[in-house]
């Protein structure tokens, strides 16, 4: 029993509860429902990407190896930092990177932001490896698989004994690529829909021109969308509870709970964010 009086945590698959699952539901389609009534099919559209967005997000964070303070020391694989702080690091820099790509239209931004994030994690893992081989004297070897499913290199060898291995194997390395590219793809994706929708509606609430209110709304879409990224690596971090190597970790296969979790934080999120329209137009 955990000291809140639930059940344990394990390494192994936690899947969601029924109930969870049914409340979740609920709340996804009421925020649907939210976003039709309040700006009829453009909300429908924004919100669900929204959630397609979010859901991105809590995925790929699954992707980024994580060690901790453990992988500091040498005594656990991934890079030395929590979960949310590094799912955070590259996929605002994806985020950053599909708004500025965003003049160039809806597909240029996308890859942009994806690229942004995956080109972050792929200098970081490099690097980590470099300070970890050249600055600490240790091999990467990982504490959950006996060889590295792409390139086949062995590691209980190379593992220290009393760590949970060290260094950041290359399917981390892959792994964590991977993971940037989707958190700035999911990033870029909020980003976007909610622009498009306050350029669309708040020219028509303040009778202004699309050129007098882009500042208000790209500021607010940004806003909005670092937010919810947050949020969403959070969330996903709750799930993973400390270290994970990348794809390969049995705690990959948590994911579906954490998706979930994003789907639903992301709806109630987001038709808060749609609703902010009503409230321009009341004041």
């Amino acid at each position: 029993m955990s000291a809140l009086g639930g059940p344990a945590q394990t390494g192994g698959v936690q899947p969601p509860t029924t109930m969870g699952l049914a409340l979740s539901i609920v709340l996804i389609i009421v925020a649907l429902a939210l976003a039709f009534f309040l700006v009829q099919t453009a909300g429908l559209i924004a919100l669900v990407g929204i959630i397609v967005g979010g859901v991105l997000i809590a995925f790929g964070v699954h992707f980024v190896p994580v060690g901790g303070a453990p992988a500091a020391m040498g005594q656990a694989p991934g890079i030395a930092t929590g979960v949310a702080m590094l799912a955070a690091g590259a996929g605002l820099a994806g985020l950053f990177g599909g708004a500025w790509a965003a003049p160039f239209g809806f597909a240029v931004a996308l890859a942009g932001g994806a690229v942004g994030g995956g080109l972050l994690m792929a200098i970081t893992c490099t690097m980590v490896n470099v300070i970890y081989v050249f600055g600490m004297g240790i091999p990467a070897a990982s504490g959950k698989v006996a060889k590295d499913p792409i390139t086949g290199d062995t590691f209980p060898e190379y593992k220290s004994q009393g760590t949970e291995g060290h260094g950041l194997p290359f399917i981390s390395w892959v792994g964590g690529v991977i993971g940037g590219a989707l958190g700035g793809l999911g990033g870029t994706l909020i980003y976007l829909e909610l622009l498009d929708i306050y350029q669309t509606q708040l020219p028509v609430i303040l009778n202004a021109t699309v050129e007098q209110i882009a500042s208000v709304a790209i500021s607010l879409a940004g806003i909005f969308a670092v937010g919810m990224f947050l949020m969403n690596a959070v969330l996903a971090a709750y799930n993973i509870t400390g270290t994970i190597e990348g794809p390969h970790d049995p705690k990959f296969k948590r994911f579906p709970r954490a998706v979930i979790a994003a789907a639903t934080a992301s709806a109630v999120a987001g038709i808060f964010a749609i609703a902010l329209l009503e409230l321009v137009g009341v004041f």
